[in-house]
């Protein structure tokens, strides 16, 4: 069977039922520099959906996957009683939740992406959950060109980073509970469709 169209994949989505409220949950997970926010912004445009990034809910780096409580009561709740969700987003340069505020209306679907976004806690809200990789090698040259700090005390936090988010899939089982794989390397489904 050939690979779907992102366009095909919207479809399938809005076929399926909602498991948030009234909402059609969809989470876009996997390492950092896999590909996720760039597969989940292709999706979001097919779509017409907005996204709700991980990282912006996260309070530093030290928060990676302590943050879930804030997620569920700045998004998830409110979307999930059918109301908007708002909340202000992390400013990584300044270290404080100091970004102009965001709103997220309760769409007939609302993509999650980040690290841990198809976690456990989650599985049974969501419609549709999917999980990016790519070569480590590849996903540490991304993170490094995408954040353009190539220092040493940046490349400390990402390895610890890097770290934690393998021990997190390992104990998670996060990829074999996906619906699909994509490979972020060449921007494709390998399994689940």
């Amino acid at each position: 069977m050939p690979e779907p169209t992102v366009d095909e994949l919207a479809a399938y989505v809005l076929g399926l039922p909602p498991r948030l409220g009234a909402t059609r949950l969809v989470s876009v997970d996997g390492p950092s520099g896999a590909g996720k926010t760039r597969f989940a912004a292709m999706l979001a445009a097919a779509l017409a959906c907005p996204v709700v990034h991980t990282d912006d809910l996260l309070d530093g780096w030290d928060d990676q996957f302590t943050f879930w409580t804030r997620l569920e009561e700045l998004v998830l709740g409110p979307l999930r009683r059918g109301r908007a969700a708002t909340y202000r987003p992390y400013d990584w340069g300044t270290g404080g939740f100091t970004g102009p505020p965001v709103t997220v209306p309760p769409a007939p679907a609302v993509l999650l992406e980040g690290v841990s976004a198809a976690r456990r806690e989650v599985r049974p809200e969501l419609t549709l959950s999917v999980f990016v990789d790519a070569p480590a090698q590849l996903r540490w040259e991304r993170a490094i060109a995408r954040d353009g700090d190539d220092s040493v005390a940046y490349r400390k936090y990402l390895e610890r980073w890097r770290a934690a988010e393998d021990r997190h899939f390992a104990a998670d089982a996060t990829a074999a509970h996906a619906d699909l794989i994509v490979d972020g390397a060449h921007g494709r489904i390998t399994q689940g469709w």
